[in-house]
């Protein structure tokens, strides 16, 4: 099969970069693999250092006020699409996917159009009915909760399938003891803390200043001995605030953006994901307990379905201050039974978690739309 992928983020990407990157690195050994993605971008970079995959610098501009660099991009894509004849064209947002739909107008065969959803926003209105019933053969689901979302959507023309998340099982695996002690002494050199934390980012949405909150439940000495750490872009004036006026900015730490996320998830006893809003599956999450780091998530969208409440995780109600202290005073005194739980994490993720049933089950989803008459 002929493979374009396409992607609009111009910066770091998040999920969406990871998520593509690990179809095109599984796949291209299989199939011809292209990348569109903007000059500049992450994915751009990480998919052109992919042995044999193919990359196009490929804006996906939007907004009423960018129509003449729209039409170029349009003019671009559509060279590219006429020169190489894709089977498949696999769009991750509203913004390539209105481009590739217009660069798409006049070519014959067209490919199918496969399109993931990956956030919780809306996707009503006419545009998405037209691009539904015309331009999208397939829609791809991150998890049963987006599945039941796009049932709800003009998408549901499509099909929609869940196909779950994978991670790189053997690059994010459990670090010797040694190691992870030589990590956990930069953020807690006391030999009672517990450190918690997350590689999901700092953005308002993903809940961690919920954490302040929790931590102002407990008693001085339990909040003494908590630590977290929280990777991603620094937090905004306003969210140190909110740490600074808990008289918690000794127990925050935050590494800031980072090439390689293990040493910091190899330090934690325990991870967190409390989005609130936009989070679908999280592939933080999914890092985390390829690591064997049991995680604190909400009961927002599929968050809880990563996990088995109990066995390699827990689940607390979104803004659930209270719960949240409670989970973690339960690890503070359960310490030997939350490193049990971080084994039950890595099983679980090698049994259920692997890019190999990702990419197959993804590659399995082309086969059957070509297969379609």
């Amino acid at each position: 099969m002929k493979l374009l992928y396409t992607n609009f983020h111009s910066g770091s990407g998040g999920g969406h970069t990871t998520y593509i990157r690990e179809l095109a690195r599984a796949l291209g050994p299989r199939h011809e693999v292209h990348v569109a993605a903007p000059a500049g971008s992450r994915l751009l970079a990480e998919a052109a250092a992919l042995p044999g995959v193919h990359t196009l610098a490929q804006p996906f501009p939007n907004g009423l006020r960018r129509l003449r660099e729209r039409a170029r991009a349009v003019r671009q894509l559509r060279d590219y699409l006429r020169a190489h004849r894709f089977d498949i064209v696999h769009v991750n947002g509203s913004a390539d996917h209105r481009i590739a739909i217009a660069a798409l107008r006049g070519i014959s065969p067209r490919p199918r159009i496969v399109l993931t959803k990956h956030n919780t926003k809306p996707m009503g209105g006419l545009q998405h009915v037209w691009r539904a019933r015309f331009h999208t053969d397939k829609a791809i689901a991150v998890c049963e909760y987006v599945r039941h979302q796009l049932d709800a959507t003009p998408y549901r023309t499509c099909h929609p399938q869940t196909v779950y998340n994978g991670v790189d099982t053997t690059h994010f695996t459990p670090w010797p003891v040694v190691d992870a002690r030589a990590q956990r002494a930069r953020f807690a050199p006391e030999a009672d803390a517990l450190l918690i934390g997350s590689s999901a980012g700092t953005a308002d949405y993903k809940g961690w200043t919920d954490l302040v909150a929790a931590l102002a439940l407990l008693s001085a000495d339990e909040r003494r001995r908590v630590q977290v750490v929280i990777a991603g872009q620094p937090p905004s004036t306003r969210q140190r605030e909110i740490v600074r006026g808990a008289g918690l900015e000794p127990q925050f730490h935050f590494p800031g953006l980072l090439d390689d996320v293990r040493p910091i998830i190899a330090a934690l006893d325990a991870g967190f994901v409390l989005s609130h809003d936009i989070e679908t599956i999280s592939f933080a999450c999914r890092e985390m307990m390829a690591m064997g780091k049991p995680v604190m998530v909400t009961d927002y969208a599929g968050l809880p379905e990563n996990l088995q409440p109990g066995e390699d995780g827990w689940v607390v109600p979104v803004h659930g201050h209270e719960a949240m202290a409670e989970t973690l005073r339960w690890m503070l005194d359960h310490r030997d039974v939350v490193a049990a739980m971080g084994i039950a994490a890595r099983s679980h993720a090698l049994a259920e978690f692997g890019i190999e049933r990702f990419a197959d089950a993804t590659e399995a989803v082309y086969r059957a739309l070509l297969a379609e008459p």
